[in-house]
């Protein structure tokens, strides 16, 4: 049933920012890693071997009273509850259902293996835990820590080698070569299918977050973390919508992209509202206003103090790839040689070192890397092609 005034996300996040829905404190940045989408991945791998890890404690359980290995309601009820959580989050029930299908079995078949070694061997004793009062409630986080970390990888599932992954985190002791190629097939069929919307990210309980965290002062990454005047905005509306901020890694060429394949909910760090990006995004209302001006080292200052003197034959301009300052330097330079780099973290590394002489970017990142570089300098005091920054929204 199409129901006609249910909001977006888009429109939802609006409400929050503008309501201030008395948002938690702001958490630290060493508790804000920047996940890839391979880490996704690998926490799916990593929860379903601590399942089977489980086992023997389950085995033991079973073998102490007596109970039988198979229990057809319980494992029933299991599949049944990943399938209903798998519709509510967005995901396919049958690729979930047979995911989980797959796990019980594997359980089953490693509870099987150690009674009949105990039947052979003897039973060693040793503490037993309670099946029904540690075992089952710990399972059964494990399971709902699983349909959240299978939501996070099935964006990405598709682009990942997952046999090289499995190999990596599911260990030889209690994983068969042949059962970690079955949770591969069946991983490999995950994926998103209902349409992005709050319900979802609800059911899900997190902020999926977009961001190339390499522009400080609004998004940038040390140490695996992020932290930044955006990234602090973003934790707010996460917690005013009651939502775990996760923080994804993009990048810059590939952030609409990214976007519109579902791989995050919104996108953050400095990103400047385009043309371009508005057809095919949409943006929250904007949070700053910069424009471009050029850095370089202060002992060129004299040499390059105009537009003239910088764009001419060996001035070397360096651009991030695929933003703003990139199209920017395509769209505006005539003579100057243009210098893409791959990383703009190292970008100011760069001019420091002279392998370039002069990058284009906004004015409050020269601001903030002059304080931080004491031999940069702004070069020009205009500012050109003032523009907005704004968070990055799905249509």
């Amino acid at each position: 049933m199409h129901h006609r005034h249910s909001p977006s996300l888009a429109s939802l996040l609006a409400l929050a920012l503008l309501l201030g829905a008395h948002p938690g404190p702001v958490r630290a940045a060493e508790d804000l890693p920047l996940a890839q989408a391979r880490d996704f991945v690998g926490t799916v791998c990593d929860l379903a071997d601590r399942r089977l890890a489980m086992m023997p404690g389950v085995a033991a359980a079973k073998w102490a009273s007596g109970q039988s290995i198979t229990d057809a309601a319980r494992e029933a009820t299991v599949i049944r509850a990943a399938g209903d959580g798998a519709v509510a989050m967005g995901l396919g029930r049958g690729p979930v259902e047979a995911l989980f299908e797959l796990q019980v079995r594997l359980a089953r078949e490693a509870q099987q293996a150690l009674h009949e070694r105990w039947h052979h061997d003897g039973y060693h004793d040793g503490p037993v835990p309670s099946l029904s009062g540690e075992l089952r409630p710990r399972l059964d986080q494990l399971s709902r820590e699983l349909m959240q970390a299978l939501y996070l990888a099935a964006p990405s599932l598709a682009g990942q080698d997952l046999a090289s992954l499995a190999a990596e985190r599911l260990p030889a002791g209690r994983w068969s070569d042949a059962a970690r190629a079955q949770f591969v097939a069946a991983l490999a069929q995950v994926r998103l299918e209902g349409p992005r919307t709050p319900a979802r990210a609800r059911a899900a309980g997190v902020l999926r977050i977009g961001t190339p965290a390499d522009y400080a002062p609004f998004a940038s990454a040390r140490d695996g973390r992020v932290e930044g005047a955006d990234v602090d905005l973003a934790v707010q509306l996460a917690a005013a919508l009651g939502l775990r901020p996760v923080f994804v890694a993009s990048r810059w060429s590939m952030l609409v992209d990214d976007l519109e394949a579902d791989r995050f909910d919104l996108a953050v760090g400095g990103i400047s509202i385009t043309a371009a990006r508005r057809t095919r995004a949409a943006f929250s209302l904007p949070l700053t206003r910069s424009g471009k001006t050029a850095i370089g080292r202060c002992r060129d200052r004299e040499r390059l103090d105009s537009w003239d003197a910088i764009d001419r034959d060996g001035v070397r301009i360096i651009e991030n790839a695929g933003g703003t300052n990139e199209a920017f330097a395509q769209r505006r330079l005539r003579h100057a040689q243009l210098v893409v780099h791959p990383d703009n973290r190292t970008i100011f590394a760069e001019l420091s070192a002279a392998r370039a002489d002069v990058m284009f970017t906004d004015d409050t990142e020269v601001t903030l890397v002059t304080h931080q570089r004491a031999e940069l300098c702004r070069l020009l005091p205009e500012v050109y092609e003032p523009a907005e920054k704004a968070i990055l929204l799905p249509r």
